[in-house]
């Protein structure tokens, strides 16, 4: 944690609150749209506008955090390069405990759209798709009305703002794949194929969308760059810390008072998230473990709460920041149960394409669910190091073989004795309090 105050101040989510806050009246009644101005009619190159999103030190909000100006620079200089380029916008949000890009898309869709419009122009892109989970309805109902809107005010189309810039944004619905929230598999998901990853190199913006120059961004990282053009680099790391600046959004969930979407910087301690904003453990209880970043960044023990939510910080903790998004469980959760199910989902949610993943996936599925039924040997906690190992790092084409790896090794590491007890008392050893709590929560 910074060992001074860190500053903290309210933009992402500043109009989420105000009647009709995903309209366009409302959205340029406070502010709305003055990025895209400044930058068009402002006298803003493109190599301008990306060199000040670099300057900013913005990071991808997706989970990876690499730098978005250096990301966006990748583009080909269109001089030597002729071929249509694209932008996708990631709005999957498919990591399990995420739903921070869900509050953006329903309650200040316009905030994304422009955005992506300074976006496009700084990257000279003139086609932009915006990727929606299947399951977020309302969600892709805002943002594609707020297209709507945006486009009969000739904020999208031809000649926008009176100048020689033009660019369309066009909606696609997924269809609820875990996997499609991968950039390559929801480039193949696009082009209205199976939406398996692609080996990379080639990267998408030297081969992307129809084999065309392509970034794909996420959409928190998207609603950041109007602030950052219109108040500036130098206001952005003011907030956060020098290696992590700007704000974050942060969904806590799990056994807490007040489970939601907080915005915060960078850099804030976990336990002020829990405390501060989501009111603490709930019912009086203790914290014994939780997950910082959504499923796939694994249990962290609840005796490493203070460390601080940047990328750095969580790393050296032995985990990652991710989505931001925080699971907490308290002492009468069952670790083993948790990845029984964690691994479940990635099980299920497993292109198939990859053998380390396709068996890798399955066997620790079979083997964390006959661990918490009291059916497993001791041999099995090796078998998990061993089988997760296998499947990482980087050993297969996209990340979803690390996603249940990285969660597998963080179990043994960090609660092997939950693991040895399962297989000693061949029961889970919280047994009728951990059925009650679960009871409990069933009629919540």
């Amino acid at each position: 944690m910074s060992a001074t105050p860190l500053k903290r101040e309210v933009y992402l989510l500043s109009r989420i609150d105000l009647p009709d806050s995903h309209t366009l009246s409302v959205y340029k009644a406070n502010g709305g749209y003055q990025a895209l101005e400044k930058v068009l009619t402002g006298g803003f190159t493109p190599a301008q506008v990306i060199q000040l999103v670099k300057d900013s030190g913005l990071r991808g909000r997706g989970g990876a955090g690499f730098s978005t100006g250096l990301k966006w620079s990748f583009m080909p200089d269109v001089a030597k390069d002729a071929r249509p380029r694209y932008l996708a916008v990631n709005a999957d949000e498919s990591e399990p405990g995420t739903c921070k890009d869900r509050v953006l898309m329903e309650k200040d869709p316009h905030g994304l759209i422009e955005g992506i419009l300074v976006a496009c122009y700084a990257m000279r892109v003139k086609t932009a798709y915006v990727y929606v989970r299947g399951e977020y309805r309302l969600s892709y109902e805002r943002v594609a009305a707020a297209v709507q809107e945006a486009r009969a005010a000739g904020l999208i189309g031809q000649k926008i703002l009176g100048t020689d810039f033009a660019c369309d944004i066009w909606m696609h619905k997924g269809a609820g794949a875990y996997i499609c929230g991968e950039e390559t598999g929801l480039m193949e998901s696009l082009e209205g194929k199976r939406g398996h990853p692609r080996p990379k190199p080639p990267f998408p913006a030297g081969s992307g969308l129809w084999k065309s120059p392509t970034t794909v961004n996420n959409v928190e990282t998207l609603c950041n760059v109007p602030f950052v053009i219109t108040r500036g680099a130098e206001w952005f790391k003011s907030l956060g810390t020098p290696k992590s600046p700007g704000n974050i959004l942060i969904g806590i969930s799990g056994h807490v008072e007040r489970p939601g979407v907080y915005e915060l910087p960078l850099g804030i301690s976990a336990r002020s998230v829990l405390e501060e904003c989501a009111g603490g453990v709930w019912k009086g209880r203790t914290l014994k473990a939780w997950i910082p970043g959504g499923s796939s960044t694994g249990l962290l023990p609840g005796a490493k709460i203070d460390v601080a939510m940047d990328h750095d910080s969580i790393r050296e903790a032995g985990s990652m920041l991710g989505t931001g998004a925080m699971i907490m469980l308290d002492e009468t959760a069952c670790t083993v149960r948790a990845m029984q199910v964690i691994s479940r989902f990635y099980d299920h949610e497993s292109c198939g394409q990859c053998s380390q993943c396709r068996e890798g996936t399955q066997w620790l599925a079979q083997i964390f669910a006959r661990l918490e039924r009291g059916q497993g040997r001791m041999e099995d906690i090796e078998l998990l190091s061993s089988l997760a190992n296998g499947m990482a790092p980087a050993k297969t084409i996209c990340a979803l073989a690390d996603a249940a790896a990285i969660p597998t090794h963080a179990i043994v590491k960090n609660f092997r004795a939950e693991l040895e007890e399962h297989v000693r008392l061949g029961r889970c050893p919280l047994g009728s309090a951990h059925e009650a709590a679960e009871l409990e929560e069933a009629h919540a």
